[in-house]
């Protein structure tokens, strides 16, 4: 039966199927390109980086054991959101990583922000030296990171 159906079938069957488990659809998202409006990938990315920056609180002060597979995701999701025009979204969700992520560190025995988060945000940094906006916006936006205590925590 698979056989009769066609590329785009087979593909929806398996995205639906993905929504499932977050992590068959990031397995997915890495070999098939799924196009996603800016807001869905917003959702996903902000689902990716609590995934990510996810630990358990009696680990603190040991070495954490995070979702390297959802940071993969956070990266790969804010790439296409600036390939999409929208650069301020992927420095709003960069705002959320650089957040959460400290606070992950900060409970962390290294102290040191783990290369998969600098990763994430090297491709916004990236995108702002090659286009970004105004200049006083891209000071007003670490401004915003320093400022703001993580949330949920």
């Amino acid at each position: 039966m698979l056989a009769k159906q066609t590329r785009a079938q087979l593909i929806d069957v398996l995205v639906e199927l993905a929504r499932e488990g977050r992590n068959i659809l990031r397995h997915l998202a890495e070999r098939i390109d799924l196009e996603a409006p800016p807001e869905e990938l917003a959702t996903a990315t902000r689902q990716a980086i609590a995934d990510a920056t996810d630990f358990d609180e009696r680990d603190i002060n040991r070495n954490i054991d995070y979702d390297y597979e959802a940071y993969g995701e956070v990266k790969r999701n804010l790439g296409r959101l600036i390939e999409l025009g929208e650069l301020h979204l992927a420095m709003e969700l960069s705002l959320e990583l650089m957040k959460q992520g400290s606070y992950q560190v900060e409970m962390s025995d290294e102290g040191l922000m783990p290369q998969d988060i600098e990763e994430c945000l090297a491709v916004v940094t990236h995108a702002l030296r090659q286009c970004g906006p105004a200049p006083g916006e891209v000071i007003a936006w670490p401004r915003d990171r320093r400022c703001r205590k993580p949330s949920g925590r």
